[in-house]
């Protein structure tokens, strides 16, 4: 696969220190604590540990805001975990143009953020005979090789789910990615005991014939590349 995602801008290290709110935290740069912005609303808890290190993006354009960082990956067993939630729409775009996802090969439309119903899908796909709803999912959550989602509770991720599952009745082809921010998940499954409600949606979309996909990634100094495609057991 040669998609991937260049960070753009100056790279740092630095060391966590703590979260202060669900897009904000505090990390020791070059010896002074500074607030970086934290593009992931999920728990994370199991990454955001107090003196883990930390890869920040130094802001090219900081304008009104109060932050100069981005706080974008996490080390974890020697490895870096992307949790940038903004990361995998703009990756699965590069893979759908370059032909990197065989599942969605042939398609000559492609048409990020479409609204459907009463909530709007990451992408629109059409190849002039049955148009596709694709909905991308980050996942950062691996525990002993298995990945899940999701990290904390998500009405919204589940009412995804189910539209996907009434867009077919309207002739739709529906389907899932999840995109894993790190190299470390051999298997998929949904994290039933932190959100039940998604697990049990997302299995019954997948038994009306919702299609459902995991791809792994790498972070690798200032790349996000798409990696292969992870099993998923629902």
């Amino acid at each position: 696969m040669t998609s991937f995602i260049e960070i753009r801008g100056k790279i740092f290290e630095g060391v966590f220190e703590r979260r202060l709110t669900r897009f904000s935290a505090l990390v020791r740069v070059n010896g002074e604590i500074e607030q970086c912005f934290l593009p992931n609303p999920g728990r994370l808890r199991e990454l955001l540990i107090s003196g883990v290190k930390v890869i920040l993006k130094e802001a090219e354009a900081v304008g009104e805001r109060k932050t100069i960082y981005d706080l974008l990956g996490v080390y974890s067993g020697g490895k870096i975990v992307s949790i940038d939630s903004r990361l995998p729409n703009k990756l699965v775009l590069e893979a759908l143009k370059n032909g990197d996802l065989p599942e969605f090969l042939g398609y000559t439309m492609v048409k990020p953020e479409y609204s459907y119903g009463h909530v709007k899908f990451d992408f629109f796909l059409s190849d002039g005979r049955r148009p596709c709803l694709l909905e991308v999912k980050s996942c950062t959550l691996v525990r002993n090789g298995v990945a899940m989602f999701p990290d904390a509770p998500t009405e919204r991720g589940t009412r995804h789910v189910l539209e996907l599952a009434k867009a077919l009745n309207e002739g739709y082809r529906a389907a899932v990615l999840f995109v894993i921010q790190r190299m470390d998940a051999y298997m998929f499954t949904p994290n039933d005991e932190t959100d039940p409600n998604f697990g049990e949606a997302l299995r019954k979309a997948a038994e009306s014939g919702v299609e459902v996909y995991a791809y792994s990634t790498n972070f690798n100094k200032n790349r996000i590349s798409l990696c292969g495609k992870v099993k998923v057991a629902l």
